[in-house]
């Protein structure tokens, strides 16, 4: 059995290759770039009013005031999407500007339209002050400069970024492809019927994994149910693994060491370039990982209590996705804790937990009760994983400990 910071530099020097594809802009949420994007022009445009006005010369406003006004004739209209008028325009001279429009050539400042002083034929506006150069002016480029970075290398794109990539008028982007994960239950136990007896157990792990997908950054391929007597099949399915589009394998249950936990037996029967078995971790201990010598393969033997599955998921197999679709690794959501808790010291623990925040904005996570592996209803009332690690046995009140979120990424804090 190894530690949770050896296995997991393990994972990080077993990385098979995911290779690049472009896709379109305007479907690329959950994606993550495989190279950085880059502005192709300004934003905005050209200049162009901020506020619905009048736009003038402000140069013919230096000697105005209020005992020395003027006239400035409106010389027409212009509206967001209309092609700027090109004229020459003459001293004193105005034209109505509508929020978004270019600011036409010889204009460089606009007076709102709720500051505006009319003549009885609104015809002209009536200056009586001095007006700023450039006041409520959108300047050309103030937004994005031509080659600006948009969004960097091994970013998870968001809505925020399509709303970007829309604007600045980028059509496809480069993005790494989604990892394919072909997930397997295991166990004469194990039934996908809604009524079952007593000695029967709904599949739910295989429910839970699918309905993390997006979050997660892959994509879910159901292999089905591996009885107790399917070692032979479950050494086909490798076979064919091999020279399949799936990445990843991913077992749920028969890791251990009972009489029917064959997956690491028959995991080893294949030539293997990195390879543990059992991790000093709570829950999950029993968990598998292999890469196969020679392939871009991968498998995950996780166990088959839902809780270890998850926290297995969460702390071995997504940070082993990060790392491969070159995510940047995420940082922990520090948190103060607001009950003791007691682990064995050498052990890692990923405990389900309970954050708020207080009405001072501070960040406190409460450890629940019911840390058991089968234990689904304090899953259900927990909002965070806390990750307590080993060297350490007893957390007191007032710590600072290390929490993840359960069903996503830890993209705030």
């Amino acid at each position: 059995m190894i530690s949770y910071k050896r296995s997991r530099k393990i994972l990080k020097n077993s990385i098979i290759k995911i290779a690049n594809e472009f896709v379109k802009s305007s479907n690329c949420t959950y994606r993550v770039s495989a190279e950085n994007i880059l502005c192709k022009s300004n934003n905005p445009a050209g200049n162009n009013a901020a506020f619905d006005g009048y736009a003038i010369n402000s140069n013919d406003t230096n000697y105005l005031n209020k005992k020395k006004s003027k006239l400035f004739k409106i010389i027409g209209s212009v509206a967001a999407g209309d092609k700027p008028n090109k004229k020459k325009i003459q001293k004193f001279q105005a034209i109505e500007i509508m929020t978004g429009a270019l600011l036409p050539k010889g204009f460089d400042t606009i007076i709102p339209v709720e500051q505006i002083i009319f003549d009885h034929n609104k015809k002209f506006i009536l200056v009586n002050k001095k007006i700023k150069k450039n006041q409520h002016v959108r300047f050309k480029g103030s937004d994005y400069k031509k080659n600006d970075l948009i969004i960097e290398k091994g970013t998870i794109i968001e809505a925020s970024h399509v709303l970007a990539l829309k604007t600045l008028g980028i059509k496809k982007i480069k993005v790494k492809k989604i990892p394919n994960i072909l997930f397997f239950s295991t166990g004469n136990e194990i039934s996908n019927l809604n009524k079952i007896p007593d000695w029967k157990v709904r599949n739910s792990n295989s429910s839970y994994i699918q309905s993390i997908n997006r979050n997660f950054l892959f994509n879910f391929y159901n292999g089905g149910i591996l009885k107790d007597n399917d070692e032979l099949i479950f050494k086909r399915k490798i076979k064919k693994f091999f020279n399949s589009k799936i990445d990843i394998i991913i077992t749920s249950g028969a890791v251990s060491a009972g009489k029917f936990d064959y997956v690491p037996k028959i995991v080893k029967k294949f030539r293997l370039s990195n390879y543990f078995k059992g991790v000093a971790i709570r829950p999950g201990k029993p968990i598998l990982f292999a890469k196969i010598k020679g392939k871009q393969k991968v498998i995950f033997g996780l166990p088959g209590n839902p809780i270890s599955l998850a926290a297995c998921f969460r702390f071995f197999v997504y940070p082993y996705l990060q790392n491969l679709l070159g995510v940047k690794e995420e940082k922990p959501i520090k948190a103060t804790l607001k009950n003791q808790f007691v682990k064995k010291i050498n052990y890692t623990r990923f405990v389900k937990s309970k954050f708020n925040t207080t009405k001072n904005s501070k960040i406190e996570v409460t450890i629940l009760d019911g840390q058991e592996s089968f234990r689904v209803k304090s899953f259900t009332k927990s909002n965070i994983w806390t990750l307590l690690p080993s060297g350490k046995s007893k957390f007191k009140k007032g710590d600072i400990v290390d929490c993840f979120f359960q069903d996503q990424p830890n993209k705030i804090f």
